[in-house]
């Protein structure tokens, strides 16, 4: 699944989408679902940007009700057992404790918010909210004495650039054409279409003519309306700073925290990657260039600060083993709090429809991107009119066909390859779900497996992933498409390096 040469012209399609985060990937499968020709093409390798720098969590955003924002609360959790159902092997329930901080919000706030976040969605799937004694519950050992008081409830955990992938393949399989590294050069409207043009990384040029153009940049989104397409834009995104620390996992158990800081941020502790902890995140205003967002030391320093605030062993400094930072782009909303700038979404339509329009997407959140696709599309129905219902609330993902529980499914898997370490055939469940087995084929034995680059990662997963998922850089591989790189040794990544 490569780019195509230099001067390929794809012809002409019905939708071409620019940008391959969670936006575009949900727009290019839904289209693709409904009998329209899609291409979508991304500048760098797919979920470069913010949809591999999130919290990774598929959540309604409880502190979102401070701010008002009842119709995204309720959509997200509707989502939220929608996508837990679609892919149970990369989404998966969690739950979080909050210690309650009574100079911070009142209890009664706290109890009324979580009664309205159980109820919000209607969903059944996950366990309700319930107060907590920390002095005698387990899950208050790790915290400090003077936190005697929490609640606990139910959120789910999601791999999000995994996320991204399995939404590109369902589209691909359905006939869209996904060209990664190519990067959206010019589009003008010619006739009934648009004729964009795009870039490929080995510098040959690409066109596709389309009869409409979806603009799902993220960070960029007004850069691609203004500098690709010439057009104006009303409206803006404000783009936040949000950064991550991830250290080693420093309490028992498999539930997560959410704190409350003194500025009223929150602040989530996430258990990761089986012996790690993913902290964050901040909100900072930002105004550099998406691409080189990273995380200062200012923020590691606030995000250690607040564990040592609630934690008896909080991890000290220096321990940090891995940290990321990433750019939301929000809808600008005129808010002086970055933590209280709108996470819904924005619709900017360009044309008539005498014209080939463009759509600009301004905003959003990982847990509504598959509403979001639903109402793109329906923004661009009367252009489209004999295109197909919506149908991906009722469809799983690649992989995620596994009936009954994925536990079930992991120890059928480990059945049926008895001779491979379970640790392996885990790791192979809960990223690629069914689509393990065409991982596996006729492998027997770890030899078949080919060459270890170290923890639980073999050649052959390398080879699949370079054949099914676009990956070809280093960082495709260890970061984006797993989290191998967590686990490996300086020595062990410069090798693999090296064999690519």
């Amino acid at each position: 699944m490569t780019a195509g040469a230099p001067g390929t012209d794809h012809g002409l399609v019905d939708i071409a989408i620019i940008g391959g985060g969670i936006n575009g990937a949900g727009i290019a499968r839904d289209a693709a679902g409904r009998g329209l020709k899609v291409l979508l093409c991304e500048k760098d390798d797919f979920a470069e940007g913010t949809s591999s720098r999130s919290g990774k969590l598929v959540h309604g955003g409880l502190r979102y009700l401070e701010y008002y924002e009842f119709r995204l609360v309720r959509e997200a959790l509707i989502e939220r057992e929608v996508l837990l159902a679609s892919a149970p092997h990369i989404i998966w329930p969690m739950r979080f404790v909050l210690p309650h901080s009574p100079e911070q919000r009142p209890a009664w706030l706290i109890r009324t918010g979580l009664f309205l976040y159980d109820h919000l969605g209607g969903g059944k799937q996950l366990p309700p909210s319930r107060g907590l004694d920390l002095s005698r519950a387990p899950e208050g050992v790790p915290l400090r004495p003077e936190f005697r008081r929490g609640f606990e409830y139910s959120d789910c955990w999601v791999d999000d650039a995994r996320l991204v992938i399995l939404n590109l393949l369902d589209a691909a399989r359905k006939g869209a054409r996904i060209l990664p590294r190519t990067r959206a050069v010019s589009a003008r409207r010619e006739g009934d279409h648009w004729r964009l043009e795009m870039q490929a990384e080995d510098g040959g040029t690409q066109v596709v003519h389309a009869r409409a153009l979806v603009n799902a940049a993220g960070p960029w989104v007004q850069d691609v309306v203004q500098g690709v397409a010439g057009l104006n834009s009303a409206h803006h995104v404000r783009l936040v700073k949000g950064s991550h620390i991830v250290v080693p996992k420093f309490w028992s158990g498999p539930q997560a925290y959410l704190l409350q800081n003194e500025d009223r941020r929150v602040i989530f502790v996430n258990p990761y990657e089986g012996n790690l902890a993913l902290i964050g995140t901040t909100d900072i205003p930002y105004d550099g260039r998406a691409e080189d967002v990273a995380i200062d030391d200012d923020e590691v320093a606030y995000l250690l600060g607040v564990l040592r605030r609630y934690f008896r062993s909080p991890p000290r400094d220096g321990q940090t083993v891995h940290a990321f930072s990433g750019v939301r782009p929000l809808y600008d909303d005129n808010s002086e709090n970055p933590s209280a700038v709108t996470r819904d979404y924005v619709f900017e339509m360009h044309g008539t429809t005498a014209q080939p329009p463009l759509l600009a997407i301004f905003g959003g959140k990982i847990t509504t991107y598959r509403r979001l696709a639903e109402h793109a599309l329906g923004r661009l129905e009367p252009w489209f009119p004999s295109m197909t219902a919506a149908w991906t609330a009722r469809r799983p993902l690649p992989g995620g066909d596994i009936g009954g529980t994925f536990e079930g499914f992991a120890a059928n898997l480990a059945q049926a390859y008895p001779d491979l370490p379970g640790t392996v055939i885990h790791h192979y469940a809960r990223l690629y779900g069914t689509r393990a087995r065409d991982l596996l084929g006729s492998v027997r034995s770890v030899p078949d497996l080919g060459r270890h680059f170290g923890g639980n990662f073999y050649e052959r997963e390398a080879a699949f992933l370079r054949e099914t998922e676009w990956a070809t850089g280093p960082a495709d591989f260890l970061e984006r498409r797993t989290k191998h790189g967590l686990h490996l040794t300086r020595a062990q990544r410069d090798a693999f390096e090296n064999y690519l």
